[in-house]
């Protein structure tokens, strides 16, 4: 998994349907050397197509977008060059769009009010091969479940102890041999906690077991 660095540049394509937030990202931008917008659309129709013509690492992209919506986009990204880092960029951060942009298999989610410094945090995460949410959508996924929902995540298999410190580290973006030093287990030792709390949480990647731990308030934010 390629990783920023202080001596590569990484590419950005940034896409919303309204150019002023476009115009708005590249100012931000503008100064910066570690982060440059290579290329941009008010079309997400023509994304698939530009990632093709050229090398893009990070997409940021709106969410309400005529023709495709950002969780479509962010699909059809994930299914053609799945190495792409997706950073959603919304108006809003109500749980239900927040979740279904995590089921889609963004990197990232912060809100269309945020300034130069949170951006770059979220840029610099992403890049590195973590995920970054805004404390306005975590706030959102923290808050409390309707009843349905809270007896659905109490039948869930119930995780130990060491399941639950390991499942922090991954969150706080820890490699296996990383955790294995931390807790003083051997790094495959690790492997097979990973392997049993995916198939206790009923998850196939970070992203999905991030999404679980939310839910469930497992994790501190």
């Amino acid at each position: 998994m390629a990783e920023a660095t202080e001596n590569r540049t990484i590419s950005i394509l940034v896409v919303d349907d309204h150019p002023f937030i476009v115009d708005g990202i590249k100012s931000l931008l503008a100064e910066n050397t570690k982060f440059k917008i290579v290329a941009d659309t008010n079309f997400p129709e023509n994304v698939i197509q530009m990632l093709q013509n050229q090398h893009i690492e990070i997409v940021i992209t709106d969410i309400s977008m005529p023709k495709i919506s950002g969780m479509e986009l962010t699909k059809l990204i994930k299914a053609a060059q799945p190495e792409v880092k997706v950073l959603a960029l919304s108006m809003h951060g109500d749980k239900q769009t927040i979740k279904e942009m995590l089921e889609a298999g963004i990197n990232g989610y912060i809100l269309k009010n945020t300034g130069k410094a949170e951006l770059l945090e979220a840029l610099t995460r992403i890049s590195q091969g973590g995920m970054y949410f805004s404390q306005e959508v975590s706030t959102e996924l923290l808050k409390p479940s309707t009843p349905a929902k809270i007896q659905e995540v109490e039948r869930r298999p119930q995780l130990t102890t060491r399941e639950l410190e390991i499942v922090q580290l991954i969150v706080d973006e820890l490699s296996n041999a990383q955790i294995g030093e931390k807790l003083f287990i051997s790094e495959r030792t690790v492997e097979t906690h990973r392997k049993n709390i995916f198939h206790k949480t009923q998850t196939k990647s970070v992203a999905g077991l991030v999404k679980f731990a939310i839910e469930t308030g497992i994790v501190k934010c």
